[in-house]
C-alpha cells in the first residue's frame, strides 16, 4: 500500500509553532511509517519526515510573506496530482482545493475535513461527494449535507508530553488570540477566581489583542507570545489547569488533547466538539459562560490527574489515530 499525504503549506510541516493542520498531518505521515506503511509527505521543503518527502515549496507563505498563497497552493496541490498514478491512495489534508483533481486521477481521495472556513466552500464539498470519501474529526463537525467515512479524532504524538502529577498554581490559556478563542474570557475567568493566568499563543487579531488582552496584562496576567513544542510541553504540564472559553463551534481543540495528555484538566466552554473530549467532572468541567468557569477553577483539585492522562493517550493518541486512519484505507481499497 503507497499513501500519499497532502499537507498545506501555510506552515512547515511539523510546525515550529502553530499550524495545526500541517501538525497532523505530521503525527499521521510519522505514525503510518513507524507501522511499515510507504508513505510519502507531500509538504514544504523545509518539512520534517522520516518517510519520503516531496516539496516544490521551500517555505510556507505564513512564514515567507514575499509569497503569493494562492500560487503557493496551486504548485503545491498540482505536484501531487501530477504524480498521482505513483500512489493507491491520496490523503488530503488540505481543504477543498485538492477535490478539484479527485474526477481526473485513477488513486481514490481521503479527505479529512479540519473545518469549516466558511459555509459557501460547503457546495465543493457537495460537488465532490459522490466520488469522494470524507471523514470528520469529531461528531459535532459533521455538514448535513455531506456524507462521512466515519470519524476519527486528532491523534497526538505521546512522546512529545510529559505527565506531570503535581502541577503548579496557575491557569492558561493556549491558543491563537482571537474572539473565537475567547482570550478575553480567560483574563476575566483568572481575574474573578484570582488566580494567575499564562496566555500562549500567536495574535491573529491585533485589534483584539490591543483592546481586550493588552490593557489587563501585569505580573499576574502575562502574555508569552507563541509557544515551540518545548515551551509548549513545560506549560500545559505545569498548569492547574486550561482555560478554553471558546466562541464558536470548535471542531476539535488540539490543546484540549494536548492538556489532558499531559494530566491537565480542561475548563471549557460546552460548544462544538467539547462534550466529545472532555468528561464533566472526571477530565475537567463544561461550562456556559464566565461565572460557572470560575466555580469550576474551585473544584479543579478534584479532579485526577493520572485519569486525565490515561483516557486522552487511548482515545487521542497518534497510534489510535493510525489504526483507525489504516482500517478506512483497507475500506476504501
Amino acid at each position: 500500500m503507497k499513501i500519499a499525504v497532502l499537507s498545506p503549506v501555510a506552515w512547515r510541516t511539523p510546525p515550529r509553532h502553530y499550524g495545526p493542520w500541517e501538525q497532523m498531518a505530521s503525527n499521521l505521515t510519522e505514525g503510518l511509517h513507524d507501522a511499515g506503511i510507504e508513505v510519502t509527505l507531500f509538504a514544504t521543503g523545509d518539512s520534517i519526515t522520516s518517510a519520503q518527502l516531496r516539496s516544490v515549496i521551500k517555505t510556507g507563505y505564513e512564514e515567507d510573506r514575499n509569497q503569493d498563497a494562492k500560487v503557493i497552493e496551486c504548485l503545491h496541490i498540482s505536484n501531487l496530482m501530477e504524480q498521482a498514478d505513483d500512489f493507491d491512495l491520496i490523503h488530503n489534508h488540505f481543504d477543498f482545493l485538492p477535490l478539484s483533481y479527485s474526477g481526473l486521477i485513477r488513486p481514490p481521495v481521503l479527505t479529512t475535513i479540519h473545518g469549516f472556513s466558511s459555509e459557501k466552500i460547503v457546495q465543493v464539498y457537495q460537488k465532490y461527494n459522490r466520488h469522494n470519501h470524507y471523514v470528520s474529526i469529531s461528531n459535532a463537525n459533521r455538514h448535513p449535507l455531506l456524507h462521512y467515512l466515519g470519524t476519527v479524532y486528532n491523534g497526538i504524538a505521546a512522546e512529545d508530553f510529559q505527565f506531570n502529577a503535581a502541577a503548579d498554581d496557575y491557569l492558561l490559556f493556549f491558543g491563537r488570540v482571537h474572539p473565537d478563542k475567547g482570550t478575553a474570557e480567560a483574563i476575566h475567568i483568572a481575574l474573578k477566581s484570582k488566580r494567575r493566568l499564562l496566555i500562549a499563543g500567536i495574535i491573529q487579531d491585533e485589534r483584539y489583542y490591543k483592546e481586550e488582552v493588552e490593557p489587563y496584562l501585569s505580573e499576574d496576567i502575562v502574555f508569552m507570545g507563541s509557544a515551540g513544542p518545548q515551551q509548549r510541553n513545560e506549560l500545559l504540564k505545569n498548569a492547574s489547569a486550561l482555560l478554553h472559553p471558546i466562541n464558536f463551534e470548535e471542531p476539535f481543540g488540539l490543546s484540549v488533547a494536548e492538556a489532558l495528555l499531559c494530566g491537565t484538566p480542561v475548563i471549557a466552554f460546552n460548544r462544538g466538539s467539547m462534550p466529545e473530549l472532555i468528561e464533566h467532572g472526571k477530565t475537567g468541567f463544561l461550562v456556559s459562560n464566565v461565572e460557572e468557569a470560575v466555580e469550576a477553577v474551585t473544584k479543579i483539585a478534584g479532579i485526577d490527574r493520572m485519569y486525565c492522562h490515561t483516557q486522552a493517550k487511548q482515545r487521542f493518541s497518534k497510534e489510535k489515530m493510525v489504526k483507525d486512519y489504516l482500517s478506512l484505507y483497507h475500506q476504501i481499497l
